[in-house]
């Protein structure tokens, strides 16, 4: 199946559709006899502006017609599914057109005509959703066409959380990638702003006030193949809270829960703190790599809190410390480190055991929260060098619970040992390639956790409702101007008291958060939900990986990884092997066809694909050297996993390099629809949950026939899964639904 018969075809269409191609963020429909020709979109701006639960969105687009003729068209824009529009607007090169907006009904027939007429289902999709649909001409010879749409709408709202929605999938019928595409969100609410969750793209989050929120996404020659999703909550009380659930009918639920301190509060909150800057100045740190670990160092000095302690460790062979001892954060203090930092050279081996046990003798009985930012380029060469022994000595000497925070600076570092370090201390792992900058990474970091507001958390459910493999686990401390987001699965349902205990400058304090709603199995009220499922499964994935690496290969815990990470699509070059060898053996097993399997093709007909995977999954287990660095990234970031992007490979993308040295990113290959991932093998779409349900009946139905229309009025919520192509195999209720041309 692909896409680009969208504008290689062409069609008529009564009641003002006419012969022409599909484009862009709407569906332009260019009248042309023959063959048409698409016409090329420069840019597509998107600009909300939501008051409370009203969203004016405005878009400019700019489309190219780089023919000799003059053309004619008319312009399609799906309307969100469930808004209210208040006001629909459209100018063409600033002046105002008359648009005419039809009702699902109306928008459902056009979409079909369209499917059956271009053989292709895309439209489909948008099944259930009105439409917006406007004559433009004249769309001139090699000129550009601005077009602009303002409307205004009523979003949704459900368990506190408010949802908007972009319909930008449409891009996915663009025959190239845009140039440009931008969707800038200013969210503005009486009540404070406590949470902002974009689960489809990558976005930044600026909090402009605490009654202000700006939320951005913004790429280069990409194109979009997912709509746009916001949700935001508002909350009062020191300790934003909102919890967002979804249950798929069997077996457990998934839950999401944000947690985030008040921003206007955060300044009375913050703990103080005793920090530790421990530096490796080895001799492999010399030139570029210390100049820009002493200005990280310096930005973390010069932004302390009022009222914190540090101290400054730098080692090689031997250890030296500023102070003998943690001082008070003042303007003296810290013109000595000023001055301690910059004479720093980079001479000798790696004292690693050393500087550790310093850093950690400074720890004072009943003091507040106690972290350490350890940072190094090499493995440890003097002093205790063995693995084993480093960590059993950290922990014994760490029982009163210090943070250490690692960065590892470039490849020449033992990756476990700085993982297990973290794993042990409840801090977190950082790595920085010799291409990116030491001096930016540890200055954002050092941002995000220089003032502790709750630590130690523990969180636990009243009533009926259980928790379980919950992610992050355990719970990171909390701090002030970032929030924590817990996902994981549950048992029961109903309201219920959640209960957060955290020590607060040694106080131990409690928040009660009462009639938190836990959705019972198939609550379709959820179905706005669907990304948990997905995200859950990708911070799973991570630290059953991490298991993998760091403590070797257990079979169960290999079966789960496939299991998960078939089902939501999540591909590794280390979750792709284990997926190949499952298909593999469960196929001599004849317990699964080879019309079901999803990578085993690939493998058997690229050995070069076959190869990396295995090389790949056999680095899993290597402790140093950029394979190292690698593995441990990609865990890290499937951990923290916030966006559907990155559980399909966006931030870590699945490419392999073939014997010709041409590159090939399957990741391309797996796209998430209504909660699950589908595969394209090359001849079909295959549901990634068919492997795990065997022996279902199949029903089959021929593309774009009377039954095929027949069986989507019946069953209208399967329509994002029949847009993916003409040939596809998917799970719908008790059987398996096969799709054929």
């Amino acid at each position: 199946m692909t896409k680009k018969i969208l504008w290689m075809a062409w069609f008529v269409v009564c009641l003002g559709l006419l012969t022409g191609t599909l484009r862009a963020d709407g569906l332009i429909v260019v009248p042309r006899p023959g063959s048409p020709f698409p016409l090329e979109v420069v840019f597509h701006r998107v600009s909300v502006a939501i008051e409370e639960r009203v969203a004016t969105t405005e878009i400019d687009q700019v489309f190219a017609n780089p023919g000799l003729n003059r053309l004619e068209g008319v312009y399609l824009f799906p309307v969100p599914s469930g808004a209210v529009i208040e006001v629909f607007s459209m100018w063409v090169e600033g002046r105002e057109v008359k648009a005419e907006l039809l009702e699902a009904g109306r928008a459902r027939r056009i979409y079909e005509d369209i499917v059956r007429r271009l053989r292709d289902p895309a439209l489909l999709e948008y099944t259930g959703n009105g439409v917006l649909r406007a004559r433009i001409f004249p769309i001139e010879p090699r000129s550009r066409k601005r077009v602009r749409i303002r409307y205004r709408e009523l979003i949704s709202e459900e368990d506190g959380w408010a949802e908007y929605l972009y319909p930008l999938n449409t891009e996915k019928f663009s025959a190239a990638p845009l140039e440009e595409v931008s969707v800038r969100v200013d969210i503005r609410t009486r009540k404070r702003v406590k949470h902002v969750h974009c689960p489809s793209h990558k976005t930044e989050i600026d909090r402009m006030s605490p009654h202000h929120v700006r939320v951005v996404y913004e790429a280069k020659d990409v194109r979009p193949n997912r709509d746009f999703r916001l949700f935001f909550a508002t909350r009062e009380g020191p300790i934003g809270f909102s919890l967002q659930t979804v249950h798929p009918g069997a077996g457990e639920g998934y839950f999401c829960l944000n947690l985030k301190p008040d921003v206007t509060r955060g300044a009375h909150d913050v703990i103080q703190k005793d920090i530790v800057f421990v530096l490796d100045s080895s001799g492999s740190m010399a030139g570029d790599k210390l100049d820009q670990v002493k200005r990280a160092l310096l930005f973390c000095v010069e932004n302390l809190n009022a009222g914190d302690r540090f101290e400054v460790i730098r080692f090689s062979t031997e250890v030296e410390s500023l102070f003998a001892g943690l001082l008070r954060n003042s303007e003296a203090n810290r013109r000595r480190a000023r001055r301690f930092i910059d004479g720093l050279q980079a001479v000798g081996g790696t004292n690693i055991s050393e500087a550790l046990d310093l850093a950690l003798g400074l720890r004072q009985k009943n003091s507040g929260p106690f972290m350490v930012i350890f940072l190094t380029d090499g493995k440890p060469t003097i002093g205790e060098t063995d693995e084993e022994v480093l960590i059993r000595n950290l922990a014994d000497r760490n029982r009163a619970g210090t943070r250490i925070f690692t960065f590892g600076i470039g490849n020449d570092i033992n990756t476990h040992l700085l993982d297990r370090i973290t794993r042990i201390t409840r801090g977190t792992s950082t790595y920085i390639t010799p291409s990116e900058d030491i001096e930016v990474k540890v200055s954002r970091f050092y941002d995000k956790v220089k003032s502790p507001v709750l630590t130690d958390l523990k969180l636990s459910v009243s009533g009926t409702v259980r928790l379980a493999k919950c992610h992050p686990h355990p719970l990171p401390d909390l701090f002030s101007g970032s929030s924590l987001s817990l996902f994981g699965r549950y048992r029961g349902s109903g309201r219920v008291t959640v209960t957060l205990e955290g020590s607060q400058g040694g106080v131990r304090r409690v928040f009660r958060f009462p009639r938190a709603y836990f959705n019972p199995p198939g609550n379709p009220a959820a179905r706005s939900y669907d990304f948990i499922p997905a995200l859950w499964a990708a911070r799973r994935v991570g630290y059953l990986l991490d298991l993998i690496r760091l403590q070797g290969r257990v079979p169960e815990i290999e079966a789960e990884i496939v299991a998960l990470s078939r089902r939501y699509g999540i591909l590794t070059p280390y979750t792709s092997y284990l997926i190949v060898e499952d298909e593999r053996n469960r196929s001599r097993r004849h317990g699964l066809s080879d019309r079901d399997q999803i990578l085993a093709p690939l493998a058997r007909t690229d050995p070069d694909f076959l190869s990396e995977s295995r090389r790949g999954y056999d680095q899993l287990g290597e402790k140093t050297g950029s394979a190292s660095v690698r593995a441990s990234r990609v865990s890290r970031e499937l951990e923290a996993a916030s966006h559907i992007g990155e559980t399909l490979g966006e931030s870590s993308p699945l490419s392999y390099r073939d014997r010709t040295g041409e590159i090939h990113d399957i990741s391309g290959r797996v796209v998430f629809v209504k909660g699950r991932a589908f595969y394209h093998t090359g001849i079909r779409w295959i549901d990634g949950l068919i492997p795990s349900h065997p022996g279902l009946s199949v029903r089959s139905i021929r593309f774009a026939g009377t039954e095929y229309f027949r069986w989507l009025a019946d069953n209208p919520a399967a329509a994002p899964l029949l847009a993916l192509g003409r040939n596809l195999r998917f799970v719908w209720h008790d059987r398996v639904i096969e799709v054929y041309e």
